[in-house]
């Protein structure tokens, strides 16, 4: 249940940052209730379809404690420059995976840090700086190294973005995992 949570959240927060930045038409998001907030989800079927693949295997990964973070890279169409890079640090506590531990933390707490997270991406658009051109993203796991990934998905350098500020955003804890989070912008030249 607890890490289920945080699965979802990754869908949700992945189509909050899609949508903030524009990176696809407004048009193509609908409201959802999740976690007491209304969120924007995808109605587009192609990135609905990858989404969910891709959360779907993620899922087995947090599960298993073998990811270590998740990226989200927002480049320039036009130059293939790296506008943005979205970081989610994930922590396991393998002691505590077993269905048997004692969980000393509440759904309820969870959510609401899950909130804050959301709510903080939501806020992001009042400082990083305006997408001016058409943008797409790309997904970036880090997991461990002996993992086996499925047939269709390529290795890929970090990404970075160069000339950067970085933004640390609020962080979160189900009974197992723990979520750091950032957003590194290209630096706007004065």
């Amino acid at each position: 249940m607890f890490e289920l949570t945080l699965w979802r959240n990754t869908f949700c927060g992945i189509n909050s940052i899609l949508y903030q930045r524009g990176i696809y038409p407004p048009e193509t998001f609908t409201r959802v209730q999740k976690y007491g907030l209304t969120l924007l989800v995808s109605t587009d079927p192609e990135l609905k379809d990858y989404l969910n693949k891709v959360v779907e295997q993620l899922k087995d990964w947090l599960y298993k404690c073998q990811v270590q973070k998740l990226v989200v890279v927002i480049t320039s169409t036009d130059t293939n420059e790296i506008l943005e890079r979205w970081q989610f640090d994930i922590e396991c506590d393998k002691s505590l995976k077993d269905d048997n531990a004692v969980r000393e933390k509440s759904p309820k707490v969870i959510q609401e840090e899950i909130r804050s997270v959301i709510r903080q991406i939501t806020a992001t658009v009042t400082f990083l700086p305006l997408l001016e051109t058409s943008c797409a993203f790309d997904l970036l796991i880090y997991t461990d190294k002996d993992l086996d990934v499925p047939e269709k998905w390529e290795e890929s350098g970090p990404q970075f973005v160069s000339n950067s500020e970085e933004v640390r955003l609020r962080s979160f804890t189900t009974t197992i995992h723990k979520v750091n989070s950032m957003v590194a912008y290209k630096k706007i030249e004065s």
